[in-house]
Order: C-alpha cells, then sequence, then structure tokens
C-alpha cells in the first residue's frame, strides 16, 4: 500500500446551524469543508470497483446531514465530529477535517483542521 493513498473531498458546501450568539445561530448558514481520509487499504486491488474503496459520494451526502441534524456553537466541535463519524464508519488510518466559515469582515473565511487517527 502506498502511503500517500488519500481521498480528498475539497471544500463541500454544507448548511447548518452554528455561531456563539443565538441570533447567529437562528439562520442557516453555508460552511465548507475539506475532508482528507486515508483507506485502509489503500488503492491498490480495488478492482476498479466502488464497493472496494470509500464511497466520497456517499461521504458528501452523510456530511452534509450531519451538519444539518442539531445547532452548536463551535466549528471545531463539528470538525471533532466529522472525524469521529468517519472513523467509526468507514475502513480509514486517518482523516484530516478543516471547517471554514465566512464570519470577520476582513478576512476570507476562519478555519479549524483537525487529524485523528484510528485508535
Amino acid at each position: 500500500m502506498s502511503e500517500g493513498d488519500e481521498i480528498e473531498i475539497r471544500r463541500l458546501a454544507v448548511e447548518t446551524h452554528i455561531g456563539v450568539p443565538d441570533e447567529e445561530r437562528s439562520e442557516p448558514q453555508t460552511l465548507w469543508l475539506t475532508v482528507r481520509m486515508r483507506p485502509s487499504q489503500g488503492f491498490h486491488g480495488l478492482q476498479d470497483k466502488v464497493a472496494n474503496t470509500v464511497d466520497y459520494y456517499e461521504v458528501s451526502l452523510r456530511l452534509a446531514n450531519l451538519a444539518a441534524e442539531r445547532p452548536r456553537h463551535l466549528i471545531e466541535t463539528l470538525a471533532t465530529e466529522i472525524a469521529e463519524f468517519l472513523l467509526s464508519t468507514y475502513p480509514l488510518y486517518y482523516v484530516e477535517v478543516e471547517v471554514e466559515k465566512r464570519i470577520l469582515p476582513n478576512a476570507d473565511s476562519v478555519s479549524v483542521r483537525i487529524r485523528r487517527e484510528r485508535p
């Protein structure tokens, strides 16, 4: 297996209620998720079958649902929940999650990034 075998979903737009003040959480906001996943099997031996890898389309739908399922205060919380969900659901060695939010008037975005590995 190659050490560099990763699947990346870059800047997936998801809707969620997030923010510290109640007013900020009252309306849905768009966040952008970038997820890098290293499958346990790697890419060797996939036999060109989606069933033998991590289905990134399915992952994208499940991440959108996870983001929308409840309000949160912190993007750090969402990043942690995403990493835990991915590691518990898919055969991955590690996952890196970045969550971007447009919130500061003088910055393009604010982001948090975490990496979690299978215990």
